[in-house]
């Protein structure tokens, strides 16, 4: 029973009901930019259904609850049978389903496939991030599998389908399929040469038994999974099947589920091969390079994921403040807070810019986007992770104690921000990427000058940031002690080149200053006074 005590004043109400698409001045900006005008009706009618469906009450509830109720696994029947099977809750298949109806699959076989997905892609991310990483990982597998014909013909149209079948059945009797991978294991974890997984050729050409296991398997329910293991000729990448052709079970025993952090709605396992039945997907002993485009394209999948997550955590920001008053008018309007709001909004359009440049880069295939991709991508993937962090601490900030609050959706998001940081390559990883790029393929190097020297001249702070670029790429002695540092000045390079020739210029002239410039501190909110901040906290705005 409420008492007059409990009259509940100056709260806002909850963000649900809008359009998460449209709501998103840069992310509409970025897709009607890189889309072919012939497709883009469809494309926008497209992310506008599944805006819609994702800023509503019912769809926000799903994740939720799928969060609340994580997966679980059952290693056996009641009867004592081996079945290594993990139970989700219904709300994670409603998720699963979506996402894969809304083609977040299907990217290879449509027009503008990449940038129709990437927007999805960031889009989805706000509903629930966990459902992404069996998404993310079908849609990067078709690029392996393309090495092999035979494979590509037979499961490319399953795992490009928008049909989500969730039965474990032969894949020659299902509608769509799931894929995921298991590269890394206890002894090596991102050394994945250093894997113990043992391949033996059998009779069929082609065909092997695996032994072995792997420390971190994705997605332990699908259909499929692309794995490392050592063959006669060095390491291969294979596909192992979940069921078999004759509809019998492969051998995959899930050991347990690992008990993360936030990514809670996701399973992600322990599992051992035992006389595993595995296809060899490109040729023995090349199996890193086999699996390298799929691995680029989870790592781009991990820049979009981080905007995905950055741009909720600011638009749950700024809708707080639109409305909550405090010391006599709105938050949003106090010059402070209204500092901190931009400056996470900077952060936010700048990832989703660059994010949906990549995916752009992807859709055009020429040699110049694949060499731009080469050093962008893991430059990309190891700044705008880095960055997520950070941006959802503050945003939960910003809504004061109830930010802490689980209600809030804030908590859920501050424990996934760090985790496309880890997945798909850590920091480091991805910084020694970036340094093999500069020094074997010149190409790369050239490719991403141009496409920063397409801004020279528009801002002067940005004129200076390249300049003292080329001075540090001209010196690579010692340069692994500091590929961070480089790491971090290409990719903040690229976002303000992006931003200039792209963003309204209030956007890119508080990020060169900031960014670029050295007029901006170490924490959020630390903006310089004389920036437009009000327009650039407007243009975040999710709701007028």
């Amino acid at each position: 029973m409420a008492g007059s005590t409990h009259t509940v004043t100056n709260q806002p109400p909850p963000l649900i009901g809008y359009d998460v698409y449209n709501a998103d001045n840069s992310l509409v900006a970025a897709v009607e930019r890189h889309t072919d005008p012939t497709a883009l009706d469809d494309v926008r009618g497209e992310l506008t259904a599944l805006g819609k469906a994702s800023g509503s009450a019912q769809v926000q509830a799903w994740g939720t609850q799928a969060n609340e109720n994580p997966p679980t696994l059952r290693t056996h029947d009641r009867y004592g049978h081996r079945v290594d099977e993990v139970d989700f809750h219904p709300a994670w298949h409603r998720l699963l389903g979506k996402g894969v109806s809304a083609g977040l699959t299907a990217a290879w076989t449509r027009p503008a496939g990449h940038v129709r997905r990437a927007a999805a892609f960031l889009i989805w991310t706000q509903v629930d991030a966990g459902n992404l990483c069996p998404l993310s990982m079908t849609h990067a597998a078709v690029p392996a599998l393309r090495t092999d014909p035979t494979l590509a013909e037979q499961w490319e149209p399953l795992l490009t389908s928008m049909v989500y079948d969730r039965e474990l059945r032969p894949a020659h009797q299902k509608a769509g399929a799931l894929f995921g991978m298991g590269m890394t294991e206890k002894q090596g974890g991102s050394d994945v040469r250093a894997g113990t997984t043992q391949a033996a050729p059998l009779a069929e050409t082609g065909t092997y038994t695996l032994t072995g296991h792997k420390w971190f398997c994705s997605a332990p329910m699908s259909d499929g999974f692309l794995v490392l293991a050592q063959a006669p000729e060095g390491l291969s990448c294979f596909l192992v099947p979940r069921v078999l052709d004759d509809g019998t079970r492969n051998p995959f025993g899930i050991q347990r589920l690992k008990d993360k952090l936030g990514n809670r709605s996701n399973a992600s396992a322990e599992v051992e091969f035992d006389g595993t039945w595995a296809r060899r997907v490109g040729d023995e002993g090349r199996g890193v390079r086999t699996i390298i485009e799929m691995v680029a394209a989870t790592r781009l999948d991990c820049v979009l994921g981080s905007a995905g997550l950055m741009r909720q955590a600011v638009a749950q920001a700024i809708h707080h403040c639109a409305y909550r008053e405090a010391f006599g008018g709105k938050l949003v309007d106090k010059p402070l807070m209204r500092n901190v709001l931009a400056d996470l909004a900077l952060e936010s359009e700048a990832a989703t810019t660059l994010a949906l440049r990549l995916a752009a880069a992807y859709d055009d295939g020429g040699e110049q986007e694949r060499a731009l991709l080469r050093i962008a991508v893991p430059a990309a993937k190891y700044w705008v992770t880095k960055r997520c962090p950070p941006v959802a601490v503050e945003a939960a900030e910003c809504l004061g104690g109830n930010g802490y609050v689980e209600e809030s959706g804030l908590p859920r998001l501050v424990r996934e921000s760090p985790l496309n940081s880890i997945w798909e390559g850590a920091g480091n990883v991805q910084a020694l990427d970036v340094l093999r790029a500069l020094q074997r393929e010149p190409l790369a190097l050239n490719a991403y000058l141009q496409e920063v020297g397409r801004a020279r001249g528009a801002d002067h702070r940005l004129d200076g940031a390249i300049k003292d670029l080329l001075t540090e790429l001209a010196d690579l002695d010692g340069v692994e002690g500091r590929a961070r540092r480089l790491a971090e000045r290409l990719a903040l390079v690229l976002q303000g080149a992006l931003l200039v020739r792209y963003a309204p210029a209030e956007v890119a002239d508080a990020f060169c200053a900031s960014r670029l410039g050295g007029d901006g501190g170490a924490a959020f909110g630390t903006l310089p006074s004389s920036l437009d901040l009000a327009s650039v906290v407007e243009r975040a705005r999710p709701l007028s």
